[in-house]
């Protein structure tokens, strides 16, 4: 179901007025009742219609009452009997009257339908009204508070659990021993001194596998031909 939001723009406004069909012009030519007519119907305001006796209550003709004697839809206006002026010309015509400026005293009742539908809306008004009063009965009742005595009592054993909670833990952090501290340099120099003994150890092997190595010198072996060769020329 589509819901209809209602309009804010002054032109939109004014269309849907100035455009509505006669059974729409009819609802919006509703006039405010007495006091008395509320109290017996249960309606704050009804539409208009011939035969109705209203009292002007704002504008120029302010305290003019009588029948009214015709409505007109569409402009919205209604004529009351004994509201007349004259033309220039000297004639007299009736003065055009807006349903929000009167109020109306006596209601033409000679529409069974209209009766009809004045009572349909006094129940539904009875029926608003118990539905009302029903919803304030069954409205749960409020939690009863806590004594005042109590509330203090608590608030001070939570105090004193959080006054020995805190102690215990100060003395936790006190017995811890700070770690000592790493001394860097003193490790360099070591390492330091460690490194040329190292290289001099090395150098050592490397001179004792060298001799070792050495090739042995022993004499040529001479064949008999160059033993010949050289007695020969000793000769």
């Amino acid at each position: 179901m589509q819901v209809s939001k209602p309009l804010t723009k002054p032109n939109k406004q004014r269309r849907i007025r100035y455009l509505a069909p006669a059974h729409l012009r009819h609802k919006l030519m509703a006039a405010h009742l007495s006091p008395e007519l509320r109290a017996s119907h249960g309606v704050r305001s009804f539409p208009v219609r011939t035969g109705d006796t209203v009292r002007v209550v704002r504008g120029d003709h302010k305290g003019v009452e009588g029948k009214i004697t015709s409505v007109k839809l569409s402009k919205y206006r209604i004529f009351v009997e004994g509201l007349t002026r004259e033309k220039v010309d000297g004639t007299t015509i009736n003065v055009p009257i807006h349903p929000s400026k009167v109020m109306v005293t006596r209601l033409n009742l000679d529409d069974k339908w209209r009766k009809e539908i004045l009572d349909l809306k006094k129940k539904g008004r009875k029926k608003l009204e118990k539905a009302e009063k029903a919803a304030k009965e069954e409205k749960p009742a409020p939690k009863p508070e806590l004594e005042p005595e109590e509330k203090p009592v608590k608030v001070k054993e939570e105090a004193k659990e959080v006054a020995e909670e805190k102690p215990a833990v100060k003395a936790k952090v006190a017995k811890k021993k700070p770690a000592p501290a790493r001394k860097k340099p003193a490790r360099k120099k070591k390492a330091e001194k460690a490194v040329p003994e190292a290289k001099k150890a090395k150098s050592e092997v490397k001179l004792e596998t060298k001799e070792k190595t050495k090739p042995s010198t022993k004499p040529k072996r001479t064949s008999p031909k160059t033993a010949k060769k050289t007695e020969e020329g000793e000769e």
